[in-house]
């Protein structure tokens, strides 16, 4: 098995999940504010669960993926950040590419934790995984993602459609 990074930034922990996080996962996934642009569905304890489990599959083969984030001030479970690689049936294809995704219980919005936590992210993908482009998908609607997203050095390249819903596309551009 991978070793699982933990992360450290100025006010928050990226750590590998643990079963003890159930709980708080599941209120992160369950909230409809939460999923409003994900899915639109709030999860359920058992989709939940499965998900959970997923995150340590993904570092297993991958070598990389999602990171719990806790606030280090309180040690609370506040959400996660990270990448995967989901083999979406959609065009054009993100396999292949770091698919990068944030996501945080509604009462840390707004503080610049998302920000900061996918900064760190990216940070140690360009050291782990140089050699691998970026992605992202997000809701034409999600307008504060798509702020982050730009602000992280994100371009829109296309709109398209997954699973009847147009999303926006958009790719790291490397720096050069």
């Amino acid at each position: 098995m991978r070793d699982i990074p933990t992360i450290t930034t100025s006010r928050l922990v990226l750590r590998a999940h643990r079963v003890d996080d159930y709980d708080s996962f599941y209120t992160l996934w369950a909230d409809p504010e939460v999923v409003r642009y994900i899915g639109g569905t709030p999860s359920t304890a058992e989709a939940t669960w499965q998900r959970l489990m997923h995150r340590a599959g993904m570092w297993h083969h991958m070598g990389f993926g999602f990171l719990a984030i806790e606030e280090r001030a309180t040690g609370r479970f506040i959400g996660e950040a990270g990448f995967h690689e989901v083999r979406r049936d959609m065009t054009p294809s993100l396999i292949g590419t770091l698919e990068t995704g944030w996501v945080l219980l509604p009462e840390f919005h707004g503080k610049g934790y998302a920000r900061e936590a996918v900064t760190a992210m990216i940070t140690w993908a360009e050291t782990h995984h140089p050699d691998m482009e970026m992605t992202a998908i997000i809701a034409p609607e999600n307008a504060a993602s798509l702020t982050l997203a730009e602000r992280l050095g994100f371009r829109e390249e296309t709109r398209t459609d997954y699973h009847g819903e147009v999303v926006v596309l958009r790719r790291k551009m490397s720096e050069i």
